[in-house]
């Protein structure tokens, strides 16, 4: 019996003219697109100058900061408040502010102060506008100083190494947690809304009149969805090998082994939810609840550990958090399946909690 319920579902996937498009243009999309842009990456920094000194000096400055591409010159003004008018309005996001006698008081060793506006209603990109800005001066400053005066300022040498992400790349970061998204949304919720497509056209209550226990029914709703979220993440990882040159540190079996496990505790949250859902709105919702819990959430853009004691709380119960963590450490640091034993052994229980909920809460009406 579960035989031919099996392969009844791979039919019905098959005969579908949108899912079979969907579950190969979603993760293509997903990961050409999206590591361009969910990235906390601040670049394009417009910024306003105010050149009181107007000297070589103070050209060479707005030289080197327009020189990066972080910033970019967007306005020369004459004054303070004719900067202070254009931030307002949304056209620079920093004001830097050269005072007069720059050069004169730089060559003399006495030193000058240069002054820094953020537009701080985005306060992330004006911080970290400001930081950027306050490194580049400080470059400058070494430049520029007298010999004397350099050779102080190098007295203490500080050396930094980006470990596991040299280069800094955004992307490293997000593309393995997009990936959870992919296999969250392929195997976690069309199976829901699978059943619940069913219970609209009324094609579940000719199977519930049948001898079909209630575990074979949900088994062989999910199963292909498993098969095909491999899949899936498969073509993620050839995509994000291929487009980004981004390859796992560790292997592949632990990436697998893990990534079954997170299937089966989203499957089964999906099933739950298709047991108290009537409608595909209904569903839907539902979903999009929890999808924008999970992504605000589950350290899918800033870390956890960042959040309030009281959202920490709340994240522990979110199971995507354990398997972006997992990714994260296979895909950028190579950890193997021994350090990852405590989010497996996680993503495990509530894959058995949400999965007998879902049998037990299944109405099989003969």
């Amino acid at each position: 019996m579960f035989r031919y319920l099996l392969a009844k579902e791979f039919k019905q996937f098959k005969r579908n003219e949108f899912l079979p498009r969907l579950v190969v243009m979603f993760p293509i999309m997903t990961m050409l697109i999206m590591p361009w842009v969910a990235t906390l990456d601040i670049k394009n920094i417009n910024v306003s100058v105010v050149d009181e000194d107007n000297t070589v000096t103070s050209r060479r400055l707005i030289e080197k900061i327009g020189s990066t591409q972080y910033f970019e010159i967007k306005e020369r003004a004459i004054t303070y408040g004719e900067a202070l008018e254009s931030m307002r309005f949304g056209d620079s996001d920093l004001i830097v502010n050269i005072p007069y006698c720059f050069e004169k008081d730089i060559v003399t060793g006495q030193g000058s102060n240069v002054f820094i506006a953020a537009n701080a209603v985005n306060g992330t990109k004006g911080s970290m506008g400001s930081g950027y800005i306050s490194q580049i001066l400080e470059s400058f400053s070494r430049e520029i100083l007298p010999e004397p005066a350099s050779k102080n300022s190098d007295a203490v040498n500080i050396s930094v190494i980006s470990k596991y992400n040299p280069t800094l790349d955004y992307k490293k970061f997000m593309i393995p947690a997009l990936m959870s998204i992919v296999v969250l949304m392929i195997c976690g919720f069309l199976p829901a809304l699978n059943i619940v497509s069913e219970k609209e056209i009324g094609t579940i209550e000719q199977i519930n009149a049948t001898p079909v226990k209630k575990w074979q029914f949900i088994l062989a709703k999910l199963l292909p969805y498993w098969i095909i979220g491999l899949f899936v993440l498969s073509i993620c990882f050839l995509i994000s090998w291929i487009v980004y040159g981004f390859f796992p540190a560790g292997n592949f079996i632990t990436l697998y082994t893990v990534t079954l496990a997170f299937i089966f505790a989203m499957s089964g949250l999906g099933i739950l939810i298709s047991n108290f859902s009537q409608t595909m709105q209904q569903a839907m919702l539902v979903m999009f609840f929890f999808m924008l819990v999970f992504n605000l959430m589950s350290g899918l853009f800033t870390p956890v550990s960042s959040m309030p004691e009281w959202a920490q709380w709340i994240a522990a119960f979110i199971p995507p958090k354990y398997f972006i963590e997992a990714m994260r450490g296979i895909y950028q640091m190579g950890v193997g399946f021994r350090d990852l034993i405590p989010q497996f052994i996680i993503l495990l229980c509530f894959g058995f909690c949400f999965n007998l909920l879902a049998i037990v809460t299944y109405r099989k009406r003969s």
